[in-house]
């Protein structure tokens, strides 16, 4: 059931993302825990990297830096 939760997660991410940034997120299912946003080939955020999932608001304000 873990997957479950992960995918709620990443769904809501993607209607953060939609909402904050007008981008259209595409969610790929994985497995070992992966939790990664990649825009254009670059990553923005990583569970992997960080241990953690991304606080709210805090992917759209990354994506929002790729653009500054």
């Amino acid at each position: 059931l873990r997957s479950v939760g992960y995918l709620f997660r990443a769904a809501s991410l993607a209607a953060d993302i939609k909402q904050a940034r007008g981008i259209e997120a595409e969610l790929i299912s994985s497995s070992g825990g992966v939790f990664d946003v990649v825009v254009d080939g670059k990553l923005v955020f990583s569970k992997r990297e960080t241990g953690r999932f991304p606080e709210p608001g805090e992917v759209p304000r990354l994506i929002g830096h790729l653009a500054s």
